[in-house]
């Protein structure tokens, strides 16, 4: 086994503990760290989404950090009156960006059975499911949101005029309401579940594009690759899913690199702490390692290896996972990022590593 496997398990064990506020707030980088470069972008702020991930994560460590960040969920501003959690948070509950991201919900959701699938469920930890799968409901129209809707990414929107859906984000609430009828069995979820299924297969015909609806964005978007896992809406080996990672391949995969999508500018390097430099982006790890698992998923652990021995090899002996590697060595990106550290310890676990 690479020395650089162990050496990253425990750094992934420090950054989770680092990035977990003992209010149970988990920031996607600790950024008041000496480690944290001065000229990245500070990302002191919760993504309920980075803290989904980073949660399942912190459950194959051993991590016990699950609880304390589910009820900090259900203090974040405005999920009392609808359920739904949005962009980003201040560590404080209250809200950093107002902009929806339906997946972010479907994140907490698919979280929360990966902890409690065996074990007693406390009451108000009900409340944070029940609450949330119906907020998700609440906003469904039959085969769109009736709310503006932001990608993962934060860069697009879709609109309800154009029943417009992002593919990741509707796959992702899709997932987070059949975990939920796990949880605590509900027919209106599994009902809205299904209409989202059947709105996401039938409007992605040859492969699955990044958004569709009156108008439909084709382009390939590394975040499709989500389907397979943690979303399980497709199987790794249909025909439609192998089209689709084949785009990714072709079109956003630079030398077993894994991009966001294509001409992606952004890279986290700030100037005086204000001003984004925006000079083109770098692959980013947590790309690379959810393609990894996509392989795995698939029963090719060779092409697996190729996608996660990627960054090993690139970070070279640091212990430390950042955002995005580039091409050179003046782009500073933002490190570590705690989801870059949890893809990291899923594929590693995927892969019989951890």
């Amino acid at each position: 086994m690479n020395p650089l496997i162990q050496t990253l398990t425990e750094s992934s064990r420090q950054v989770i503990k680092d990035c977990s506020m003992d209010n149970g707030a988990i920031v996607a980088a600790n950024s008041t760290k000496d480690y944290f470069p001065k000229e990245a972008k500070n990302y002191f702020f919760v993504w309920p989404r980075d803290g989904a991930y980073n949660c399942i994560a912190a459950n194959i460590l051993g991590i016990k950090i699950q609880e304390n960040f589910f009820r900090w969920c259900m203090r974040a501003e405005g999920w009392n009156e609808t359920g739904l959690f949005y962009e980003k948070y201040f560590t404080c509950g209250k809200k950093a960006m107002h902009h929806f991201q339906p997946d972010q919900t479907g994140s907490i959701l698919i979280a929360l059975l990966d902890y409690y699938k065996d074990k007693t469920i406390p009451h108000d930890i009900k409340n944070l499911i029940v609450k949330s799968a119906n907020g998700l409901c609440n906003l469904w129209n039959k085969d769109h949101f009736n709310h503006i809707t932001q990608d993962l990414w934060e860069e697009r929107l879709c609109f309800p005029d154009l029943n417009e859906n992002f593919t990741y984000s509707l796959g992702s609430c899709c997932r987070g309401l059949l975990c939920a009828d796990k949880l605590m069995p509900d027919k209106n979820w599994v009902k809205t579940a299904n209409e989202m299924k059947e709105t996401l297969m039938k409007n992605n015909k040859t492969y699955f594009s990044r958004s569709f609806g009156k108008l439909t964005d084709q382009r390939p978007d590394a975040s499709l690759i989500g389907l397979v896992w943690p979303l399980n809406i497709i199987n790794a080996d249909d025909s439609k899913m192998k089209k689709t990672i084949a785009l990714i391949e072709k079109k956003i995969v630079k030398n077993y690199g894994v991009y966001r999508y294509e001409n992606d500018e952004y890279d986290g390097w700030m100037h005086r702490k204000h001003t984004h430099r925006k000079k083109g982006a770098g692959y980013w790890p947590l790309l690379n390692f959810w393609m990894s698992i996509y392989h795995i998923e698939n029963k090719n652990k060779a092409r697996a290896l190729k996608y996660y021995n990627k960054v090993l090899d690139d970070l070279k002996d640091k212990k430390y996972i950042p955002e995005q590697i580039f091409d050179n060595d003046i782009q500073v990106s933002v490190s570590p990022l705690c989801w870059s550290h949890s893809m990291f310890v899923i594929a590693s676990k995927k892969l019989g590593l951890v």
